[in-house]
């Protein structure tokens, strides 16, 4: 039952990332293509950050991919922490790739403005974009949306917060890349009214902080992941809940929760057992007990001890 809801969240993460995938290499094609027409710093800036996008996607899948291997010998936690890896270095490629490349080239267009033109074919690829980042955002937002209400949680709280990284990236790189249209649309409008490459570069400017903000967001969430990130309260009480419901527990005193991948958790528990068992069989029950509770979906895995009697009781 935990391993095939775990395999069908997996399913759902991996299937937004290949839309996301599908949608970025598109509209980067297309941008391309209209910043070579039309010569607009903006139209350049969005290409830039498409062309980033689509590269960051192959990291986000293989971080999907190589988190889910089951644990061996050599990592009994298992893989989950090579999520957090790969998708360091997609936020690390959207800040070099994307956001780099556009706040440089708006700078040298205002050192160097060049002339624009075609602006209709700027405008038919910046609509066509909008509809496929769409598309590709809506995919991310409802997985997120779904994740958070199961949570009990807001849906942009759940995208800071949440343990996986890879659907915290696509939702925030389509979120910008919607921002980023809207810029740029202003930015190749404003050049063709004022005749002016300043607000066209300016545009671009803008496009590459945005891109530069997601990307440190980005890169400190993962880094967080990847040191030991701790649970938040709402998952700590749920998970004192499910030990104290046990029908063998009488008692909690301790609990640590440590995320070891995206919906992965390491849980240290003392506990006191219902009933005065033999010493022989203590041991049997408490791994009888770490079984059961690795049986949930999100428990990778279990350590049970017995509590002293001084120790305080954990409450809900």
């Amino acid at each position: 039952m935990a391993a095939s809801q775990k395999r069908q969240k997996s399913g759902s993460t991996l299937l937004t990332v290949i839309i996301a995938f599908a949608a970025n290499t598109l509209v980067a094609a297309a941008k391309s293509v209209a910043a070579a027409l039309t010569g607009s710093a903006s139209m350049t800036a969005e290409a830039a950050h498409s062309w980033a996008d689509t590269g960051n996607q192959v990291f986000l899948f293989m971080a999907e991919r190589r988190s889910q291997r089951p644990r061996d010998k050599d990592h009994p936690m298992g893989y989950g922490r090579e999520a957090y890896v790969w998708s360091m270095f997609a936020a690390f490629g959207l800040f070099t790739a994307g956001a780099v490349v556009s706040i440089m080239h708006g700078i040298q267009e205002l050192i160097t403005p060049e002339p624009a033109s075609d602006f209709l074919v700027a405008y038919v690829v910046l609509a066509m974009a909008f509809v496929l980042e769409g598309v590709s955002f809506v995919q991310a937002f409802r997985q997120t949306r779904k994740a958070a209400r199961e949570l009990e949680r807001h849906t942009l709280e759940q995208v800071l917060i949440s343990s996986d990284p890879t659907l915290r990236a696509v939702f925030a790189e389509d979120a910008a890349a919607l921002v980023g249209l809207v810029v740029a649309f202003a930015g190749v409008f404003l050049h063709q009214v004022t005749g002016s490459p300043v607000p066209d570069a300016v545009g671009s400017i803008v496009v590459g902080i945005l891109l530069a903000v997601v990307a440190v967001v980005l890169i400190d969430r993962n880094r967080r992941f990847l040191v030991g990130q701790g649970v938040t309260p709402d998952i700590e009480r749920s998970m004192v809940r499910r030990v104290l419901d046990h029908p063998d527990i009488a008692r909690l005193t301790y609990l640590h929760l440590e995320f070891v991948g995206p919906r992965k958790l390491y849980l240290v528990a003392a506990v006191d057992l219902v009933g005065d068992h033999p010493e022989h069989e203590v041991a049997v029950v408490l791994r009888r007990l770490e079984r059961e509770l690795e049986d949930h979906e999100t428990v990778e895995e279990a350590v049970l001890t017995l509590a002293t009697p001084d120790e305080a009781a954990l409450t809900l």
